[in-house]
């Protein structure tokens, strides 16, 4: 009985927009009750560990309205419709911290908050990194900070950077490192 999944019974959208699709769905869970939940339906995104050959990470201190202050994150972003992971991930990479990937490596996924939304991010690591031409778009406000992987590993320790994803590829990103 536990083993099914939910049953969506009916869904009244609320708000379709360029980066969410906020609903509400009417479900019976897969104990049998019946409940209301407000999800978040997100195309995902996918995040990338850019690293030099001298050991240094590329992040990108980005203003985040919905928080209201400036955080130290990888770079990422969302995909476009009919878009990889990877090919998303080679875009944010050039757009965002303005070199290009000649070497990609997976770092798995991550849900980003399963409780309402369906939102997946995909990692990498980028190594045999090119020059590539920064391109922001309206919307972002960024400056590139490049340091060592163990001064970013440093810097979740201290909570400066405590963005999920950012925290969860750097430290994967570290684990490959260290497994070679």
């Amino acid at each position: 009985m536990l083993d099914r999944e939910a049953e969506v019974l009916e869904r009244r959208q609320i708000y379709d927009g360029r980066v969410v699709d906020l609903g509400v769905e009417r479900v019976r869970l897969p104990n049998g009750n019946m409940t209301e939940l407000e999800i978040i339906r997100h195309q995902g995104a996918a995040a990338v560990v850019p690293i030099d050959e001298s050991g240094n990470v590329y992040l990108v201190r980005q203003y985040r309205h919905a928080l209201g202050e400036w955080i130290l994150e990888v770079p990422a972003g969302k995909l476009e419709p009919g878009e990889s992971p990877e090919e998303c991930v080679r875009r944010e990479i050039e757009e965002e911290a303005g070199v290009k990937a000649g070497r990609l490596t997976p770092l798995g996924s991550i849900w980003t908050t399963p409780g309402f939304t369906d939102e997946r991010i995909w990692l990498f690591v980028a190594t045999e990194l090119g020059q590539g031409r920064q391109a922001l778009e309206d919307d972002e406000a960024l400056v590139i900070r490049r340091m060592p992987l163990r001064q970013a590993l440093e810097r979740i320790d201290s909570g400066e950077i405590c963005d999920s994803k950012s925290v969860v590829a750097l430290l994967r990103a570290d684990r490959l490192f260290r497994e070679k």
